[in-house]
């Protein structure tokens, strides 16, 4: 083999090396939504509202949302849920909502959500909503917060409290 064609062989090469790592690169890169949880099955799923009507998370849809797991039992989410009331109010005319999923028993969170007035949907979540923050990343632990973009990607997850100072950094940028 001559020395043009030579370098002509090492150049090929070396241009299929650099777009096989670009291609790995960007496909790693790009958050895969966990466990397969793609918007359009997150936006099917369906819970009972306080009054026990089925409301399908697609109702969000279009929305930036923060699906909070939550239990009336669990002292943090006692704790952080007077902030949301507030961001709630500051954001909610913009494109915004909380969606509260309780994993707890209807009566208790009527009687939290009267005594709080809470200013946002709460909904029933029981086995599938546990199963459903598992599938999101949570680890059984609450609170457990995933906060979607309007067409319903996952923009940040958290395990642990979720401050009224982090939603102001976190929100303005997707609404």
């Amino acid at each position: 083999m001559g020395g043009r064609a030579q370098w002509l062989l090492i150049g090929v090469v070396a241009l299929a090396a650099l777009g096989l790592g670009l291609w790995v690169g960007e496909r790693h890169s790009r958050p895969e939504p966990p466990n397969g949880m793609t918007p359009e099955r997150l936006y099917a799923l369906t819970f009972a509202d306080l009054e026990g009507r089925p409301q399908a998370l697609g109702r969000w849809h279009g929305q930036v949302v923060v699906l909070n797991f939550w239990a009336t039992w669990c002292p943090p989410c006692r704790a952080e849920m007077p902030e949301f009331v507030r961001v709630q109010q500051r954001y909610g005319a913009r494109g915004f909502s909380f969606v509260g999923i309780a994993l707890d028993e209807p009566a208790a969170v009527q009687a939290f959500a009267r005594e709080l007035g809470i200013n946002y949907p709460l909904l029933i979540g029981g086995a599938q909503g546990a199963t459903l923050a598992r599938s999101l990343g949570s680890r059984g632990a609450l609170p457990f917060s995933v906060i979607l973009d309007r067409q319903g990607r996952i923009v940040a997850t958290r395990l642990g409290t979720l401050s009224e100072s982090e939603l102001h950094q976190l929100l303005p940028p997707i609404l």
